[in-house]
């Protein structure tokens, strides 16, 4: 069993800063990407940045917050975090942690969510 958890959001005012933090537990034999999507109120659920685990760091940004948000990852620890900064009452949403991950070797990939965590920006 595959477990994600995730930390960090809260209140902030326009223009300040959270970091995020995801750790995924469990039975895990590799992963192959990890990423942050968000839903606010009545809107789809929507990628925000995504991390690959490949020889060279490949990461994708939503055109929304390039520039403002950069997604890292700790492999030893099976984590990734979200910092982002300037932000916007736009951002406010539920952010949600995934991972596309195997759990043994014979298992093909699947993808797994943690509970999310709410994120507000406002004055």
């Amino acid at each position: 069993q595959v477990r994600l958890v995730e930390s960090g959001g809260g209140l902030v005012q326009p223009g300040g800063s959270l970091r995020l933090s995801c750790a995924a537990s469990g039975s895990i034999f590799s992963i192959n990407a990890m990423g942050w999507y968000r839903q606010a109120p009545g809107l789809q659920r929507e990628l925000v940045a995504r991390i690959l685990d490949s020889a060279v760091t490949v990461t994708n940004y939503a055109d929304s917050v390039k520039g403002r948000f950069t997604i890292s990852r700790d492999s030893a620890k099976n984590t990734v975090y979200l910092q982002m900064n300037s932000l916007k009452p736009e951002d406010t949403a539920v952010y949600y942690c995934n991972a596309d991950l195997k759990s043994s070797w014979l298992d093909s990939s699947a993808a797994y969510w943690g509970q999310g965590t709410q994120v507000t920006v406002s004055s």
